[in-house]
C-alpha cells in the first residue's frame, strides 16, 4: 500500500499538501515526494496565488472531494508555500478511507 499524506490523532489528522495554482482545471494529480522522503498530495486550484484565494480554492476543493463541511478543514502550515498541512476534523478512519480510494482512483 502506498504511503497516505495523512497523519491521524484524536481529533482528525494533518493532510500535507503540494499546492499547484492557476490550473487549467482543479483536481488530485497524484501524489509527491520532496527530497526528505515527505509524501504530499498534489492538488491543482484554478485560482490565483494571492491574498489567499488558492488557499480558500484548496479548502473548498478539499471540502467538497472528501464530503466533509468546510469548517471541518484549517490551514496549519504553508500559508504562502506550495507545500500545505491542512487539519482536517473528523474520524480518522473515515478520512484515511476516502483519501486511499482518491489516491487509488488517480493512479489506476
Amino acid at each position: 500500500m502506498t504511503a497516505l499524506p495523512f497523519r491521524p490523532d484524536a481529533t482528525g489528522g494533518s493532510l500535507y499538501l503540494r499546492v499547484t495554482p492557476k490550473a487549467a482545471r482543479p483536481g488530485i494529480a497524484g501524489l509527491f515526494e520532496g527530497a526528505d522522503g515527505k509524501v504530499s498530495l498534489q492538488i491543482k486550484v484554478t485560482a490565483q496565488p494571492e491574498k489567499g484565494k488558492a488557499n480558500e480554492a484548496v479548502i473548498d476543493f478539499l471540502a467538497e472531494t472528501l464530503r466533509l463541511p468546510r469548517k471541518a478543514f484549517t490551514l496549519t502550515a504553508g500559508e504562502t508555500s506550495r507545500l500545505k498541512t491542512v487539519h482536517v476534523a473528523g474520524d480518522p478512519t473515515a478520512i484515511e478511507q476516502t483519501l486511499s480510494h482518491l489516491i487509488q482512483d488517480q493512479t489506476s
